[in-house]
């Protein structure tokens, strides 16, 4: 997709997608691996592929995500995330020790079939909110519910066309992306950071 010079002489950088490699100028040689600034001590190509997987909140879309406000919900974060997945149950948990927050939670599931159901479920129950909330944090499995739940499906459409490849990722409102399980205060310094990135 794209090719261009790093900041070390004689190596460019080839980007397939998101994926980042190195090349010499004649392309004979690749190299898959990370290329570190040792003088700055930064991971050139970890900044690189963060920079290139970032999803910027405002073309996040939100119609197809459930909300779920906490406090006042002046700050925002989206989530990814598969009712299966038990790293998710304990980013709920953590998330309820988070204040003045709006989470636009994404059904998004890739684990089983079963996640499938039981997001279709809770899409279609009368408060998807509530369903969401009372399976993650206590169990209680969601009652059997019809409706139309595109939604998901373009919720997964979405998720693979920016390679979110496990749950929860986390989207923060400057578009930072965080994959994996984060506790309270880690996300209270992200959304801090974000608040700061508008002003």
């Amino acid at each position: 997709d794209e090719v261009q010079p790093t900041a070390m002489k004689g190596l460019y950088e080839v980007r397939v997608g998101t994926d980042v490699f190195y090349s010499d100028a004649q392309g004979n040689y690749l190299i898959q691996g990370e290329l570190i600034d040792t003088q700055a001590r930064r991971n050139l190509t970890e900044d690189r592929i963060k920079a290139l997987t970032a999803i910027s909140f405002e073309k996040l879309p939100l119609q197809d995500a459930i909300q779920i406000v906490q406090g006042k919900g002046e700050r925002h974060l989206a989530v990814f995330e598969d009712p299966n997945c038990g790293y998710c149950k304990r980013f709920e948990r953590d998330l309820q020790k988070v204040d003045n927050v709006t989470i636009h939670l994404f059904l998004y599931p890739i684990l089983s079939p079963e996640s499938a159901e039981k997001s279709h479920n809770i899409w279609c129950a009368k408060s998807p909110a509530t369903a969401w909330q009372n399976y993650m944090l206590n169990d209680e499995k969601p009652a059997a519910a019809s409706c139309n739940s595109d939604a998901i499906g373009r919720n997964l459409a979405f998720g693979r066309q920016h390679k979110i490849t496990g749950t929860p990722t986390v989207i923060f409102a400057d578009g930072t992306r965080v994959p994996g399980a984060i506790g309270a205060a880690d996300v209270e310094k992200y959304l801090q950071a974000a608040g700061a990135a508008k002003k």
